[in-house]
């Protein structure tokens, strides 16, 4: 039975390191529990020790200032908190920390960046394209236009990291452009081959296994995320520009309007503009004022979560100018999936595990835009626009003989599946301990037969599984963590490395919850000591989240 630290601890930390007094604490917390320190006395830190663990950095230099830094630790990396919580925790911090906390906070790479880098260029005015963060959709937007609005227009350069070196001079070159297949905005074309559907027919949901043929010279790594480029739904285009009276082949400046609705313009959410355009636009009084508010966030008619681009134009009984209606379009952005293959099973290919979107809204069915162009909209041999995502500290262990617990229901198990081919490949010895759900067995046990193989072979050592639809209760995977709880902190303890893939504010949030139960239960631990040690285990990377 593990020790309860006790509640004070001398600090670790000399006081002039350069951390602002919270990051100092949780970093004297983390060294402790690193150490296992069982008692109080414990010398701090001298100076040319703690400069051993930290080359570079100059510790007779003043802190940044409270609020300034981020070691990674700051409160709202946290996707399932939402923005007004993650706003107030930012507040007084410089613009590009506010600008961070605004977006969705996944590092899921869709912008181009992750989320540092993103505000960080957005302060410096390196970036200008404010609504790139695809997860965080409009809120994130209205938050990144205010903040923008509120500066005086000068650029905000973000500080070195610690530890770096002195910046260059300006003369210093650019940074070379990124590698084509590896950058939204440098895309090459991989060959789609096959697609089989995962569940069967009784199932609720269509789920589909698809493969693509890469490039020569494309690679990625298990982990790594895939982005496609896809094209808008046919039959929703032709609605559209009926509704704007215009003829399939009409043209502006010379281009078919069709082809720039069905490749450039997203035509889900309304954007404000939009709503901003068509108040301009009507001169019914009503429809001017409901409008208008709309343009600044408000839900006069209660329906604003659903209100695409067709149910806005509904919204207004004039017709706007083509021209300015493109204007008012968001771009159609990339989407990015999670690779569910290692390149060593399968050389030169790579396979995508994703649900088909579709739902009603009225008498209209909505179409998720890429889940419907994978499952009904390409044809084998296809060739279309793609890159590979490089993750962002999602990634296994260098050592096969680390263990590794993997929490992925539904379409979460794709890292997990390349995960697997990984380590039987490398002939992994750590064993690995998959927790996977879904609605109902009979029809929804996405790869079993491979899963069932993976256990022969020992690779994957453990599988706890979970139903929410079959009889009896329902049940989740969190709830299989709390029912198998001590062995899950004894591996844990074993130095196991903990990763969860799926909906970040529900699924990952209640997994989050539950792995903090079972530190608490068998620790044991109080709460405040069941919250460090998950603290250190982020700190550490052995707590990975691929969340969308």
């Amino acid at each position: 039975m593990s020790v309860q630290p006790p509640p004070f601890l001398t600090p670790l930390l000399p006081d002039n390191a350069p951390f602002s007094p919270a990051q100092r604490a949780w970093l004297n917390g983390f060294f402790a529990g690193l150490l296992s320190l069982e008692g109080q006395g414990a010398a701090p830190l001298a100076p040319e020790q703690a400069k051993a663990l930290m080359p570079g950095v100059d510790l007779a230099a003043p802190s940044a200032g409270p609020g300034d830094g981020d070691d990674g630790a700051a409160p709202w990396h946290d996707p399932s908190l939402p923005l007004a919580e993650r706003m107030d925790m930012a507040a007084g911090r410089p613009l590009r920390r506010r600008m961070m906390a605004a977006m969705a906070q996944q590092d899921c790479g869709q912008c181009g960046y992750n989320c540092e880098d993103y505000s960080n260029a957005l302060a410096a005015g390196s970036e200008t394209r404010l609504n790139l963060c695809q997860p965080g959709g409009k809120d994130t937007l209205r938050m990144l236009k205010k903040l923008a609005a509120e500066g005086d227009g000068s650029a905000e350069a973000p500080p070195p990291a610690v530890g770096a070196a002195a910046p260059a001079r300006a003369e210093h070159a650019a940074p070379a452009a990124p590698q084509p297949g590896y950058s939204r905005d440098h895309p090459v074309k991989a060959t789609f081959l096959s697609r089989r559907r995962l569940n069967a027919e009784a199932s609720a949901k269509q789920t589909w296994h698809l493969d693509f043929r890469l490039p020569a010279g494309l690679d990625y790594a298990a982990g790594d995320s895939f982005g496609l480029l896809p094209v808008n739904a046919p039959e929703l285009v032709a609605v559209v520009m009926a509704r704007l009276g215009l003829a399939s082949d009409a043209r502006l400046d010379g281009r078919p309007i069709r082809d720039m609705l069905l490749r450039e313009k997203a035509l889900g959410a309304a954007p404000d503009a939009l709503f901003t355009l068509l108040a301009e636009t009507t001169a019914a009084p009503d429809e001017k004022v409901k409008l208008a508010r709309l343009a600044e966030g408000e839900d006069p008619d209660g329906d604003l979560d659903t209100t695409d681009v067709l149910a806005a134009l509904d919204k207004c009984s004039a017709v706007p100018e083509a021209g300015a209606f493109l204007a008012a379009l968001d771009p159609l952005q990339p989407r990015l999936y999670s690779i569910s293959s290692s390149p060593k099973a399968s050389p030169g290919q790579l396979s995508l595990t994703v649900d088909t979107v579709r739902y009603d809204v009225g008498t209209r069915t909505r179409l998720g835009v890429a889940s419907t162009f994978l499952a009904d909209r390409i044809e084998p041999g296809t060739e279309l626009p793609v890159y590979v995502q490089k993750a962002h500290g999602f990634a296994l262990p260098a050592s096969g003989d680390v263990p590794i617990i993997m929490v992925g229901p539904g379409t979460g198990i794709a890292p997990f599946r390349a995960f697997l081919q990984e380590r039987l490949a490398l002939r992994a010895t750590g064993g690995a301990w998959l927790f996977f759900g879904h609605q109902r067995r009979d029809s929804d046990f996405f790869y079993e037969e491979e899963l069932e193989g993976l256990q022969a072979t020992g690779t994957l050592t453990r599988l706890s599984l979970a139903w929410s639809r079959d009889a009896g209760p329902k049940v989740y995977v969190q709830d299989r963590m709390r029912e198998e709880g001590a062995a899950l902190f004894e591996w844990l303890e074993r130095g196991a490395h903990f990763y969860i893939c799926g909906d970040a504010k529900r699924m990952a949030a209640d997994v989050d919850k539950a792995l903090h139960a079972v530190v608490e239960q068998h620790g044991p631990r109080d709460a405040a000591g069941a919250k460090a040690y998950i603290a250190a285990l982020k700190a550490s990377g052995r707590y990975q989240a691929d969340v969308y």
